[in-house]
């Protein structure tokens, strides 16, 4: 079941403050583990959003290329020989807010 983002979880999140992803790691099945400043670490399930812009990650190779953006965000960059700050469109991205809202937290 896909995890929804309701305008609630949006309010609540925004009033308790944003989150900053610390770190990524990809796992083999297209989750990817974040772990967050606040010391949670969560997953994120990108097996069914492979398509349109992200159909390039379905490579794993490609998916194992995540990291962290200046911003914030993770990201990939479609071909590492382009520099994403010249070229704005070879960089695939997803917030981080949205991630953390999105994302599964992690059984401890």
């Amino acid at each position: 079941m896909a995890n929804v983002i309701t305008d609630q979880k949006v309010k609540e999140y925004f009033l308790t403050g944003t989150r900053k992803i610390t770190k990524v790691i990809p796992c083999n099945d297209y989750i990817l583990t974040l772990e967050f400043d606040n010391g949670e670490i969560k997953t994120f399930d990108m097996s069914d959003k492979l398509y349109g812009v992200f159909e390039i990650l379905k490579d794993l190779d490609k998916f194992r290329e995540v990291f962290i953006d200046e911003h914030g965000n993770i990201a990939w960059d479609k071909d590492k020989t382009v520099e994403s700050k010249n070229v704005w469109n070879n960089r695939i991205d997803i917030c981080k807010d949205s991630l953390f809202m999105a994302s599964t937290p992690v059984a401890r």
